[in-house]
């Protein structure tokens, strides 16, 4: 029987007596089996978008400029990825990753029960793929440090961010692997297009949603799926109502595929503020607009910023990476193995 191993892919790993019938299975996979044991604890996936055009100018109000490709994730973080992270790492809550108006505003998707030390979390019903709110800049860096970290044990507090730092200053360190985007990443994911490739006239738009027009305001079925997706749309100004709520969170994919950005982005403008690293004064600079925001917010020309420590019904983030995303180095090692023994062996098997 094949393993499961994080992202669905699978492995022979436990089908070496079967590839060999001498089973003297190289150092290799000794290696891997190690690795397998870290490997299987990855419970979140992120679904990250290749943003290149290398070296693009900045637009007219000077963001957007990025000297190098990067990854960012095609959705903001969901509830369903939150509360994975809380049930790892706040079992006893000292960084108060857990905001109590997940629980208390209709809009908030996470519940926690038990007590400190076993503190247990769990999804709203119709909540797991609406974008996680009510989490400050330093949840956002610790879940991006767990990610960097390898999930499971990983630390939260250092890795792409050095905690012991203010939260008004720090960055993600050269040596990340998972962040949260610069103001210029996320402004390029958001707004850029060149124009060769069917962009505006100075390959940027006024929208995120690879428009100059104003979006359509979303509006939304009983779970909180949008109920208008086309082309343009965007959850913004109260537009979405569900769940007795004036405006709400709405499912991040559910605007659908003609209202994504140039590199396949979601919900870049409107649904929930997203946290980057860009600080104005002491504050954290946010983007995008949000279900509560006036059309205006959804600009490029917008830029808002609250303290690093700020936690609202309105604001989440998504993540920014280094590479493109490959087979692991557990899944290499795994299937050149089987392959060694297989070609030993020369008879046919099947995973």
């Amino acid at each position: 029987m094949a393993i499961t191993l994080a992202g669905g892919a699978q492995s022979c790993f436990n089908h070496i007596y079967e590839c060999s019938p001498a089973p003297r299975a190289p150092s290799l996979l000794l290696v891997a089996g190690l690795m397998l044991t870290d490997s299987v604890k990855a419970v979140v996936t992120i679904d990250y978008v290749t943003v290149g055009d290398i070296g693009n100018a900045n637009d007219s109000t000077g963001f957007g400029g990025v000297a190098y490709s990067y990854q960012i994730s095609k959705y903001e973080v969901t509830n369903a990825q939150y509360v994975e992270f809380l049930n790892v790492k706040a079992a006893t809550d000292t960084n108060s990753l857990y905001n109590n108006s997940m629980n208390s505003d209709a809009r908030g998707g996470i519940t926690q029960g038990g007590v400190s030390g076993s503190f247990t979390y769990s999804l709203k019903t119709d909540m797991g793929d609406k974008p996680v709110n009510y989490v400050s800049f330093l949840d956002s860096m610790r879940f991006a440090n767990w990610m960097h970290n390898g999930q499971g044990n990983g630390s939260t507090e250092s890795g792409a961010y050095d905690m012991t730092q203010s939260a008004s200053t720090v960055i993600h360190g050269g040596s990340a692997s998972v962040w949260l985007p610069t103001e210029n990443e996320w402004y390029k994911a958001a707004y850029y297009q060149p124009v060769g490739l069917g962009g505006d006239t100075d390959s940027y738009w006024l929208y995120p949603t690879a428009s100059n027009t104003a979006p359509t305001e979303a509006t939304a079925g009983s779970t909180g799926i949008i109920s208008n997706p086309g082309t343009n749309v965007a959850n913004y100004n109260l537009g979405a109502d569900w769940n007795a709520q004036n405006g709400n969170v709405t499912t991040v994919v559910s605007a659908g595929p003609l209202s994504s950005g140039y590199y396949g982005t979601f919900d870049m403008g409107g649904n929930v503020w997203e946290w980057n690293e860009a600080v104005v004064d002491s504050a954290r600079v946010l983007r995008g607009g949000s279900w509560l925001s006036a059309g205006a917010s959804l600009r490029a020309s917008f830029r808002d910023s609250i303290p690093p420590t700020s936690e609202y019904a309105d604001v989440g983030f998504r993540l920014a990476s280094s590479s493109v995303p490959e087979p692991s180095r557990v899944m290499l090692l795994l299937a050149g193995a089987c392959s060694l023994l297989m070609r030993r062996r020369r008879v046919p098997f099947a995973l």
